[in-house]
């Protein structure tokens, strides 16, 4: 790394002495080395690509500001108007026979224009055997090139001098961040970044952009082939059935979808269900954790991104989901992914749904387990905003004596956490509800980091069998004894309830 430094501290000092000269800011000298440090990993790639998002001016601005901005009357428009993005911007270039083209190109690739969208290489209209091969006004800022680059036109018979082109830009050839930092009030955030769930782009607005809201859902729509409806988040999720209201900013009011995670297809309704595509790896590191003949219960389906490929895993699945929509939706993509049958749906509250079919399958499995038996069950409690609120139903759901250690069911319980330390909050959260430390019996995974200083985690831990398990009264109990028990059962009830 020492020596990779060097080297490119004396391209930074032979090659681009009057860039670095007239161009001294920090950020302009990282990515110079950046730029000659294609095997430097790391450091060097990180600081490219915040210099490029966060600092109003980068190095290629400083050198020709005009560039790559679009026209400065666009400041301030709300209703797109492709056409006030036109320029035009004088780039160096080189005349060259066109029969030589391909070896000036491939001599000077370090020079020669790059830009995605813009030609390299254009006709001479007044000379139709020669070409104009563009290079970057980054890389030849004074219009004269180096002595490397003129010894190499030299041996190609190539005359140095570099002219001046006129390059006409159009809206097509300016990137979605360009043209919202063009539009948007100078100094306020630029957000182009959006969730894609089949062809819908989903963004969150902040409010200083919700004027420009149409005009960025249109930008979207145009730069990012195969988006054909953009639709903006008006409130929180914080409705029975975690969906959220929307509206929609550009393109189709078409909201039903087809998308595709860990290689299975799902369908839905964006605006009656709850869909994350940033989920799609915590769906499968559980998914990876389940064999075939496990049992898995889904407290909070959804429309079945865990149940369903669990299900294509030989895992029996009972999944439940309060909102009548989401249910109706895994009804259908079990359907469509050929697991309807192994699939047992549920349209239920989730404590009814755990007191319920999860109490009676296992009454009914876990008795009959034997020790060689491989069988393992697990709770899936995905509703991060309340799931740690219903881990108290587990607080005596079984009757009888434990079973062994191994057949105690997991919970993958799922809370967002704002306190400095996330993991120790939602155990700690987790062993108020069960009424029990799960110190040295719990594992905390983080999800993802839902807004600043708000975690989104996984705790996984098996249940005690103290805590899933109530004996029952023995026969031989005298009378008091067994109305004690009564009562005893009658308060559980009611604190559960």
């Amino acid at each position: 790394i020492l020596w990779r430094l060097g080297y490119c501290a004396r391209l930074l000092k032979t090659n681009h002495f009057r860039t670095a000269a007239s161009n001294t800011s920090f950020p302009a000298v990282w990515m110079l080395l950046a730029q000659h440090s294609g095997r430097i990993p790391g450091l060097f790639v990180v600081v490219k690509k915040n210099t490029l998002f966060t600092m109003p001016e980068t190095v290629e601005d400083k050198t020709n500001p005009e560039l790559y901005l679009p026209h400065p009357g666009v400041r301030g428009m709300t209703l797109l108007n492709r056409e006030a993005f036109k320029r035009t911007v004088v780039v160096p270039a080189l005349k060259v026979k066109k029969e030589i083209v391909h070896n000036v190109l491939k001599s000077l690739k370090q020079s020669v224009l790059q830009r995605p969208g813009l030609k390299r290489v254009v006709e001479d209209p007044e000379d139709e055997d020669s070409r104009f091969v563009i290079l970057d006004p980054h890389k030849v800022p004074e219009f004269s090139l180096g002595e490397s680059e003129q010894q190499v036109l030299q041996q190609l018979s190539v005359p140095p001098e570099v002219c001046k082109y006129h390059l006409e830009l159009s809206y097509k050839n300016f990137k979605s961040e360009e043209i919202l930092r063009a539009v948007l009030p100078e100094g306020q955030e630029v957000t182009s970044g959006f969730s894609r769930v089949g062809h819908i782009a989903h963004l969150n607005l902040r409010d200083h952009q919700l004027p420009y809201r149409h005009l960025i859902g249109q930008v979207i729509m145009d730069k990012n082939p195969g988006i054909t409806c953009v639709v903006n988040k008006t409130n929180i999720i914080d409705s029975t059935y975690r969906n959220f209201e929307m509206e929609v900013l550009a393109g189709e009011n078409n909201l039903v979808t087809k998308v595709k995670e860990n290689n299975i297809a799902y369908e839905l309704d964006f605006s009656k269900v709850y869909w994350n595509p940033r989920l799609c790896t915590e769906h499968g590191r559980i998914v990876e954790l389940l064999k075939a003949g496990d049992v898995l219960f889904d407290v909070f389906a959804g429309i079945g991104p865990f149940a369903i490929p669990a299900a294509k895993r030989k895992c029996r699945v009972f999944a439940n989901d309060l909102n009548p929509d989401s249910y109706a939706w895994l009804l259908h993509n079990c359907r469509l992914n050929k697991v309807d049958t192994k699939v047992k749906a549920f349209n239920m509250d989730g404590r009814d749904f755990l007191r319920g079919p999860v109490r009676e399958e296992l009454s009914k499995e876990l008795p009959l387990l034997k020790e060689e038996q491989k069988t393992a069950f697990h709770i899936v409690m995905n509703l991060p905003a309340l799931a740690v609120e219903f881990l108290d139903v587990f607080r005596h759901l079984l009757v009888g004596e434990p079973c062994g250690p191994a057949g105690l069911p997991t919970v993958h319980c799922y809370g967002f956490s704002k306190h400095s330390d996330p993991a120790g909050d939602i155990q700690e959260r987790a062993e108020a509800a069960l009424g029990t430390s799960l110190a040295g019996r719990c594992s905390t995974f983080q999800v993802r980091n839902v807004a600043p200083n708000k975690e989104m985690l996984c705790l996984s831990f098996q249940i005690p069998a103290d805590v899933l398990y109530k004996r029952p009264c023995p026969d031989e109990a005298k009378p008091a004894s067994k109305r004690l028990c009564t009562s005893q059962d009658s308060s559980e009830e009611k604190v559960l309830s």
